[in-house]
């Protein structure tokens, strides 16, 4: 049981949290989605210039929300990998130095086993092994999670990441950005039944399909197709798109994300990122896996996008293993899962 302070800096939100005995004491979370929305994306250099202006005062507020003081915090965290280099060297040097100054241990922590552990948070309880989820902007992956820093990838996407695909549609039916909770709102309006779309799969050398990855091109093409196809005929049923697009999204990775725990034996589901939050797939997981008699764990939708907290989580227990990390570490843009222990000395 350790008393954490972790900093997130990996795309564009910066994050300070302060998590013990994985019970959130402060989260602090400040978004930059205003400031890229009008650019239809992230751009790196805006989002790193953000990150110093926010990451001091962020500092001090979470220490006041935990009411806690420097001699009180055991050890500094940080996303050092995956992410924007630029973003991530913001945090760490911000890290790294509290950790110097006031004398503590660092540890460089992925992000992706952040996401994992943001379900640690919402149930204390939750312990190894089970399957993960994990879908993002940036990554879909079905993880096989044995231990802490122990990871086994079992599927990916083999293009766009499922958050990456709802962007692209968004901006296909002009939604906006960031695509993910535009789409998942209005389609609350639409007939998800209305557009028969391509679910995407992946075909083996040896013939059949692979089990556990995605593709979501084809789907993505489809869309675009049919929009170019009803255009014409005037006003686009915008509402009835999104809808069928989440519908399709949400049931081709519950099919992987159930056949893939049957399959290796796992009871457990753990869905991580911020596609997370998407309503079309909390319901059609749910709905297949009651029916195998598996269990859901979603993390509550403050935890699904990125945040220090599961930052801190993951940090605090490498540290109670005696994992820290070497101050010359470096951040890294790209670093699979399955290698989270080389951050650790």
């Amino acid at each position: 049981m350790a008393t954490i302070l972790a900093v997130e800096t990996s795309c564009d939100e910066t994050s300070v949290a302060i998590v013990k005995n994985r019970n959130i004491l402060s989260n602090i979370v400040a978004s930059q989605i205003d400031i890229h929305s009008q650019y239809g994306g992230v751009v790196p250099e805006v989002a790193s210039r953000q990150h110093l202006e926010t990451i001091n005062p962020l500092i001090t507020q979470a220490l006041s929300e935990a009411n806690l003081a420097w001699p009180e915090i055991e050890a500094i965290a940080a996303t050092v990998a995956p992410g924007l280099l630029g973003a991530l060297l913001v945090g760490v040097t911000a890290a790294k130095t509290l950790a110097m100054v006031h004398n503590k241990p660092f540890l460089g922590v992925h992000h992706l086993e952040g996401h994992i552990y943001a379900s640690y948070l919402n149930d204390p309880t939750l312990e190894p092994p089970f399957l993960c989820l994990l879908v993002s902007g940036g990554h879909t992956i079905l993880i096989k999670v044995e231990d802490c820093g122990k990871y086994e990838m079992l599927g990916t996407t083999l293009d766009d990441a499922a958050g990456e695909a709802f962007d692209k549609v968004a901006r296909l039916l002009k939604l906006g950005y960031p695509g993910g909770p535009i789409i998942d709102k209005i389609a609350q309006n639409g007939d998800s039944s209305a557009f028969k779309l391509p679910e995407g799969r992946i075909s083996l050398p040896e013939g059949g399909f692979h089990p556990y990855n995605s593709s979501f091109s084809g789907l993505k093409t489809a869309m675009l197709r049919l929009v170019q196809k009803l255009e014409p005929e005037g006003e686009l049923p915008v509402a009835d798109l999104a809808a069928s697009f989440q519908e399709t999204v949400g049931r081709s990775l519950a099919k992987k994300t159930i056949k893939c725990a049957l399959d290796y034996g796992l009871k457990t589901i753990v869905v991580g990122g911020g596609v997370a939050a998407n309503s079309g797939l909390r319901k059609q997981l749910s709905q297949m896996a009651e029916k195998h008699k598996l269990t859901v764990h979603f993390p509550p939708l403050k935890l699904c996008t990125d945040n220090a907290a599961m930052i801190a989580a993951a940090a605090e227990d490498h540290f109670n293993r005696g994992h820290v990390s070497l101050l010359s570490l470096g951040v890294q843009s790209r670093l699979p899962i399955t290698q989270v222990m080389t951050l650790y000395k």
